[in-house]
C-alpha cells in the first residue's frame, strides 16, 4: 500500500536537496520546512557560501576590476591635474592630494552598487529563485552578499592606495590600514544600500538608472570635491543630511594628519570637519554613522528579500 502512494503523492523515497529535506515534486510547498541540522553553523556556512561566490565571480571578471578603476584615476589624476592649474593651494599641496580621499571613496562606491545590482541579474536568469529556496534563513544570504560585495569592492580600494604615493599621498603603514579599514565600512554600506534598492527592481537597467539618480549627487554633496567650510547655507545644510559626508571626511582627515608639511591654517581650512549647529561632530561618531546606516540597510534588505520571490 505505501509502495502505491508513494508515486501518486510526487513524495521523493529519500532525502533530496540541501539538510536532507523531502522534496515535493511538481508542486510548490505553501511553506518551507526547516533542514536537518540547521542552526547557527548551517547558517554561517550559507553566508560563506554566497561570500565564496562573489569573490569567485569577481576574480573571474579581470575587465571589471579595470572598469572599476578607470573612473577614479581619471578623476583623480584628470581632473586633478586639469583644475589644478586654477585651484592653487600654495607650494605644499596639489589638487590630486586634495581629492584623493573622494577618489578611493568613488572607487568602491560603484563596484558595491555593481556587486549589489548582481541580484538583478540572478532573478532574471532564474538564480535568485533557486537561492531564495534553498534551507537557509534569508538573512544569511543577504549577510552573505553584503560581505561578499564589501570584500570586492575593497580590492578597488587597495588599488588606490596602491598608487596613493603618484598624488602626493604617504606609503605610511598606519595610513593605508585606516584608509582601507574606513574603505571596507563604507563598501558595507553601499552594497547593502544597493541590496535594498535590487530587491524590488526586476531590470538591471533599472536598477543603474535608480542607483545613478541616489548616488551621484549623494557624492558630489559629499564633499568630495570641496572642503566643507565657506559654504552657501543651502549647501551647507544638504551636505550634513548627506550620509556619504561622514565617510569621506575620515579618510581625508587620515590623509591630512599625514601630511607634516602642511601649515595648521591651511589644514584646517581644507579639511574643517563636519559640524553640526556649530558643534564639531568626534571622527567616531562619524564612523558610527556610517556603521548605523550599514546595519540599517542590512536589517531592511534582509525583510525584503523575505517578501519577495
Amino acid at each position: 500500500m505505501s509502495s502505491e502512494l508513494a508515486p501518486r503523492a510526487g513524495l521523493a523515497e529519500g532525502p533530496v536537496g540541501l539538510g536532507g529535506q523531502l522534496a515535493v515534486v511538481g508542486s510548490t510547498p505553501s511553506r518551507k520546512l526547516p533542514p536537518a541540522g540547521a542552526g547557527p553553523l548551517h547558517e554561517a556556512r550559507a553566508v560563506w557560501v554566497v561570500l565564496k561566490r562573489e569573490c569567485i565571480r569577481f576574480a573571474s571578471d579581470p575587465l571589471r576590476v579595470i572598469v572599476g578603476l578607470l573612473q577614479p584615476v581619471m578623476f583623480l589624476f584628470v581632473l586633478g591635474s586639469g583644475l589644478g592649474t586654477l585651484v592653487k593651494f600654495g607650494s605644499h599641496l596639489s589638487l590630486r592630494t586634495f581629492l584623493y580621499p573622494g577618489a578611493a571613496a568613488m572607487s568602491v562606491l560603484f563596484t558595491a552598487l555593481f556587486s549589489a545590482g548582481s541580484i538583478v541579474w540572478d532573478r532574471e536568469f532564474g538564480f535568485l529563485r533557486e537561492m531564495l529556496v534553498a534551507p537557509v534563513s534569508r538573512t544569511s544570504l543577504v549577510v552573505g552578499k553584503c560581505i561578499g560585495g564589501a570584500l570586492v569592492s575593497s580590492v578597488q580600494g587597495v588599488l588606490m592606495i596602491c598608487i596613493s604615493g603618484l598624488a602626493g599621498v604617504p606609503y605610511n603603514p598606519a595610513l593605508m590600514f585606516t584608509v582601507l579599514a574606513e574603505l571596507l565600512l563604507l563598501a558595507l554600506t553601499i552594497t547593502a544600500f544597493g541590496l535594498v534598492v535590487a530587491a524590488r527592481i526586476r531590470q538591471f537597467q533599472s536598477f543603474m538608472a535608480v542607483t545613478n539618480m541616489l548616488v551621484m549627487p549623494l557624492f558630489f554633496l559629499s564633499g568630495a570635491m570641496y572642503p566643507l567650510s565657506g559654504l552657501p547655507t543651502w549647501l551647507k545644510v544638504l551636505t550634513r543630511v548627506d550620509p556619504l559626508t561622514y565617510a569621506v571626511d575620515p579618510i581625508r582627515r587620515a590623509v591630512f594628519e599625514h601630511l607634516s608639511s602642511l601649515p595648521p591654517a591651511l589644514t584646517k581650512r581644507l579639511v574643517p570637519g563636519v559640524t553640526w549647529d556649530g558643534w564639531h561632530v568626534p571622527l567616531g561618531l562619524e564612523l558610527t554613522v556610517v556603521a548605523v546606516m550599514a546595519f540599517g540597510f542590512v536589517v531592511v534588505a534582509a525583510i525584503e528579500f523575505r517578501q519577495t520571490d
